[in-house]
């Protein structure tokens, strides 16, 4: 059992990982995770009948960090919608009062520099003041965490920095260092909940209300009170709040929030809707075909709201780090403090003053802040494109392709049978394509129904009669008074009929009437419009091999395959043997790069769950397929795969970009102030500099 909270004033990454960490230690606890974007906590409880209630989640997160706020989420829109709007208008005023602090700490903090010359007794004063100002709920704060035996934290560090340089002498250094950090760490707020805004704001597909029509009138309501069967009305610009068929009206509609697609598409009488699209033109009245929570917008919202869940080896790896951290940048400004002095009987208050700038420096908030949120601008920028990562470990792991084999029904092509070939013999096109469409006339099969359409005229019943199937073979029937047998090469054999057997790629069916044979007619799935497109660009992004691994006979998938440019070809396939062909290309992975599997239908779903990535075409997706894969499609367009990759590949070098540039400022400035070649307040502009730098880098995913 997974229950979700939703964490309100969580802004830290290490208190985020310490609420973790606290919470796993629990009986009964599989696995917690905080996604710090979302402000979401995912608990997985071990025992289905198990879980903690939500004054149990309050005090834990309030022993690690108090002033966060737990709460579930709400079961309807419009109560979330209030509760959000509240809590932003409750943030934004503590902002401003401690932007005020700030601002009142920084004008004393002036004064006293502007009267040091003149009463130096006075300046001193004001400058405390200021310092203890600007610096009152860091003391707090780091007091509270000795009390609760944590030791190893920014407050602390802070605090036993700019209290050192007090003790030292250094009022206006303190004063300084408290003030310009208290400034990084407002900025730093603002760029992280607006970097959080922004994408958000670009997922934000959930509808608000829906009119339901009542005793003839519509009344506004949250669409989670709607029932299946229940009429609603949507007027042009409003967002359908629900699944649904259209029983009048026509219009168009902006399906770019679910499928990426710019395009609006025409909708009229008896077409079905998604929720989360948005009417453009017309006034349409729906009727409900589908509950709220099982709507498409809910699916796509769940998706993505699970998908920071599952944190990549990057996350973790700077999770870990965090952790170790600050210990051990404590242990060296120590060492930096003692060493020195006691080896070369250098001056004690220099090289004291040393750590504390090394302590000042080495706050890591610019790897655990932007590491995180650049993942999240990666799953928020392809789902603003149609595609839905699972996680953002799938997002890794498509950095790195090195085979991609395809379903070929539903996946490369458009999945419904139509007539590509009639090849006439003794009968003629016409004739032949006629008594083909009587003898199917009463059969639901797909190729049936593809024969029979192309026929496209009434059926006459009183020409047609003695329809009998033969099992795996064909259809035998008396058409105007005539034996007619249409089926595979089995049936003409069967009936001892001559015939001239089709290489033609697709399906083949034979026609032979009064023991003639009449002709041949080929049935066929046409390729989707951007199928070969994606295969080329599949190889653009250096993808090494394709496949094709499919059940269709051998001519038909090499056809497609040639096609295509597919350079492998598995056919004729059940789906089990589908799993062995993917273990087999698993097997044959020449370094590190993962096995990916495209597929649509139910029996896709074993192999998706086996490929190192499982990727489904959700459009059309069946629920199997879907609920199997690790990426999501949601229009059914191929060449979405290459443009995952492409996302994917972004998002990692923003993260390696900076790790990099993170730990080398580190680095650089650290060694500096270890040379005594900057002091405190370089010290914080650096940090903040560098944290801002690289909050602004991960939003470039978004572009």
């Amino acid at each position: 059992m997974t229950r979700r909270y939703v964490l309100g004033g969580l802004t830290c990454p290490v208190c985020a990982g310490k609420i973790e960490e606290r919470i796993r230690s629990l009986d009964g606890v599989a696995s917690a995770s905080i996604d710090l974007m979302k402000e979401s906590l995912m608990i997985e409880f071990a025992e289905s009948d198990g879980g903690l209630t939500l004054i149990e989640v309050q005090r834990l997160v309030d022993e690690i960090e108090d002033g966060v706020t737990v709460r579930a989420p709400e079961s309807a829109a419009a109560p979330e919608a209030e509760a959000k709007e509240a809590e932003g208008g409750f943030s934004a005023f503590l902002e401003a009062k401690k932007l005020f602090r700030l601002c009142a700490a920084l004008a004393l903090f002036l004064i006293g520099l502007l009267v040091e010359g003149a009463s130096p007794a006075a300046a001193r004063m004001l400058l405390i003041v200021a310092y203890v100002t600007a610096g009152i709920d860091v003391f707090l704060e780091t007091l509270e965490q000795l009390r609760r035996g944590d030791w190893f934290n920014e407050a602390f560090l802070m605090t036993l920095a700019s209290v050192g340089a007090m003790v030292l002498g250094d009022v206006s250094e303190a004063a300084a260092v408290m003030i310009f950090f208290q400034f990084g760490e407002y900025l730093q707020g603002l760029a992280v909940s607006r970097s959080r805004r922004s994408i958000s704001d670009l997922m934000d597909i959930r509808p608000e209300s829906a009119n339901r029509f009542i005793d003839g009138e519509t009344v506004p309501v949250v669409p989670e009170a709607l029932e299946i069967g229940d009429e609603i009305l949507i007027r042009p610009g409003e967002r359908v709040p629900i699944d649904g068929v259209i029983l009048s009206g026509s219009s168009s509609l902006d399906t770019t929030a679910l499928t990426g697609e710019s395009i609006p598409r025409d909708v009229a009488v008896g077409d079905e809707i998604s929720a989360g699209s948005i009417n453009l033109s017309g006034v349409i009245r729906v009727r409900v075909v589908r509950r709220f929570a099982e709507s498409a917008v809910m699916r796509i919202l769940n998706l993505v709201e699970n998908a920071t869940a599952k944190k990549t080896k990057t996350e973790r790896f700077i999770t870990r780090f965090a952790k170790i951290y600050t210990p051990a940048v404590i242990a060296a400004a120590a060492l930096l403090a003692i060493v020195p002095p006691l080896v070369t009987g250098a001056d004690w208050t220099v090289w004291v003053r040393r750590s504390f700038v090394f302590l000042v420096t080495s706050c890591p908030c610019a790897l655990v802040i932007s590491i995180p949120l650049s993942y999240f601008a990666g799953i928020g920028k392809a789902s603003a494109n149609g595609i839905l990562f699972k996680g953002t470990t799938y997002l890794e792991l498509l950095r790195n392709i090195e085979t991609v084999a395809f379903d070929k029904t539903g996946t490369l092509t458009r999945g419904f049978f139509t007539v590509t070939g009639i090849l006439p013999a003794a009968l003629s096109e016409d004739v032949l394509l006629e008594a083909a469409a009587y003898a199917e006339s009463e059969s639901t099969h797909p190729i049936a129904r593809s024969i029979v359409n192309a026929f496209g005229n009434p059926i006459e019943r009183g020409r047609i009669s003695g329809i009998h199937e033969v099992a795996g073979q064909g259809i035998l029937a008396v058409f105007d008074g005539k034996r007619l047998a249409v089926g595979n090469d089995r049936l003409l054999i069967a009936e001892g009929i001559a015939f001239e057997p089709s290489a033609r790629p697709g399906t083949v069916v034979y026609v032979a009437l009064d023991g003639r044979f009449g002709g041949t007619i080929v049935v066929g799935d046409r390729l989707k419009s951007d199928s070969a497109a994606a295969i080329a660009a599949l190889k653009g992004c250096g993808v090494r091999r394709t496949a094709l691994v499919t059940g269709d006979n051998r001519a038909t998938a090499e056809a497609f395959a040639s096609e295509l440019g597919i350079s492998e070809v598995y056919c004729e396939l059940l789906p089990d043997r589908k799993v062995e062909v993917v273990e087999t290309l698993i097997q044959e992975k020449a370094g590190p790069g993962a096995v990916v599997f495209v597929g649509d239908g139910i029996n896709d779903a074993p192999v998706l769950a086996r490929a190192d990535i499982g990727v489904a075409m959700g459009g059309a997706g069946s629920e199997a397929a879907i609920e199997a894969a690790d990426i999501v499609i949601l229009k059914d367009e191929p060449t979405k795969i290459a443009e995952a990759i492409r996302i994917a590949r972004r998002t990692d070098g923003i993260v390696r970009q900076n790790v990099i540039f993170s730990l080398a400022g580190k680095a650089v400035f650290l060694i500096l102030g270890m040379l005594g070649l900057t002091g405190m307040w370089q010290a914080v502009f650096a940090d903040v500099g560098i944290m801002l730098i690289a909050v602004l880098n991960a939003m470039r995913i978004l572009r």
